[in-house]
C-alpha cells in the first residue's frame, strides 16, 4: 500500500515537471494577453493618445450595455452560431453515415470532402464574394438561366439576405469538419451491435436512434463545442463578405471596429472581454451537459 502511494506521488511529480514548460508557454501566449485585455477594459486607453491610461471602472461596460449596436452584434453572433452549427451538425451526421458505408470511391469522396475545410477562411470568403456578386457572380447567372429569379440579387448587400448568405458559406466550409469527427466516431462502433439489432428486427432508423446516436454522442458533443466556440468568435468570414456593416457585424467585428477604426482600446477590450466570457460560459455549459448526459447513460446502463 505504501509502495503504491509512493509510485503515485512520483508519477504526479513527473507529470508536474513535464507540464511546467507547457503551462509556462500557455501563460505567456494566452493568460498574459488575456489579463492585459481585461485590465484595459477598465481604462480609457486609446491608440491616438500618448497620455497614460486612467482607470474608469465599469464605464466601458456600462456603455456597451446601453449601446444598440453592441446588442445587434450579439444578436447577429447568436443567430449565426445557432443556425450554422445546427445545420452543420445535421449535414455532418448525414454525410458521415453515407461515407461510413462500404462502396467504391469512398476514399476519394473523403478526400474531396475535406477541400472546403482545407481552404483558408479568407480565401473561401473572397471566392464566395465573387460568386455571390450581383452582376458578375455565377450564382446569379445560374439562377437567371434557370428562370428562378428575374433580376440579379445583391446577396451580400441586401439586409434581409446577407446574414443567410454568410451562414450558407460557413456551412459549406465547416460541415466537413463535423462530418470528419462523426465519421471517426462511427468507425469505432462495433459491428456486432448492428448484427444483433438486425436479428431483433430493428430497422436502420431505429438502429440510428437507439444505437448510433447514443454511442457517438460524446464525439458529437466535442464537435458541437469546437464549432460553437469557433462560430462565436467569427470575424474573417463576415468581414470579407459584408465588411463592418451594422446589419451583419458580429461581436468580433464590433470589437475590431472599436480598436482599429475608433482606436478606443478600452472599449474594444471591454467588448473582447465580454466575448471571452460568453465563450467561456458556453464551453462550461456544454461540458456540463456532456458530463450529465454521460452520467445518466451510465446509470441507465
Amino acid at each position: 500500500m505504501v509502495a503504491g502511494s509512493a509510485v503515485a506521488r512520483e508519477r504526479r511529480r513527473a507529470a508536474a515537471v513535464f507540464l511546467a514548460p507547457l503551462l509556462g508557454a500557455l501563460a505567456l501566449v494566452a493568460l498574459w494577453p488575456l489579463a492585459r485585455t481585461i485590465w484595459f477594459s477598465f481604462t480609457d486607453a486609446r491608440l491616438d493618445d500618448l497620455e497614460p491610461a486612467s482607470f474608469v471602472g465599469f464605464e466601458n461596460y456600462a456603455f456597451l450595455v446601453t449601446d444598440p449596436d453592441w446588442w445587434r452584434a450579439v444578436s447577429n453572433t447568436v443567430v449565426f452560431t445557432v443556425a450554422s452549427v445546427a445545420i452543420e451538425t445535421v449535414l455532418g451526421i448525414v454525410i458521415a453515415l453515407v461515407l461510413n458505408v462500404r462502396m467504391r470511391g469512398r476514399g476519394l469522396m473523403r478526400a474531396a470532402m475535406l477541400i472546403p475545410w482545407a481552404i483558408p477562411t479568407v480565401v473561401s470568403a473572397q471566392l464566395w464574394a465573387w460568386m455571390l456578386h450581383d452582376q458578375l457572380g455565377v450564382i446569379n447567372a445560374g439562377l437567371l438561366s434557370l428562370g428562378i429569379i428575374g433580376a440579379p440579387i445583391a446577396w451580400t448587400a441586401e439586409p434581409g439576405l446577407v446574414l443567410g448568405a454568410i451562414i450558407a458559406v460557413d456551412v459549406w466550409k465547416a460541415t466537413p469538419f463535423m462530418a470528419l469527427l462523426v465519421l471517426a466516431a462511427l468507425q469505432m462502433l462495433p459491428g456486432e451491435l448492428y448484427e444483433a439489432a438486425e436479428v431483433d428486427g430493428l430497422g436502420p432508423v431505429g438502429a440510428f436512434w437507439r444505437i448510433t446516436l447514443p454511442l457517438i454522442w460524446p464525439a458529437l458533443l466535442v464537435a458541437i463545442l469546437f464549432r460553437s466556440l469557433d462560430a462565436l468568435r467569427v470575424f474573417d468570414l463576415i468581414y470579407v463578405l459584408a465588411g463592418s456593416g451594422r446589419a451583419t457585424a458580429s461581436m468580433s467585428v464590433y470589437a475590431r471596429e472599436q480598436l482599429v477604426d475608433f482606436q478606443d482600446v478600452g472599449m474594444g477590450s471591454a467588448a473582447s472581454t465580454l466575448l471571452f466570457l460568453t465563450i467561456a460560459v458556453l464551453a462550461a455549459a456544454l461540458l456540463t451537459l456532456g458530463r450529465v448526459s454521460l452520467a445518466g447513460d451510465e446509470e441507465a446502463g
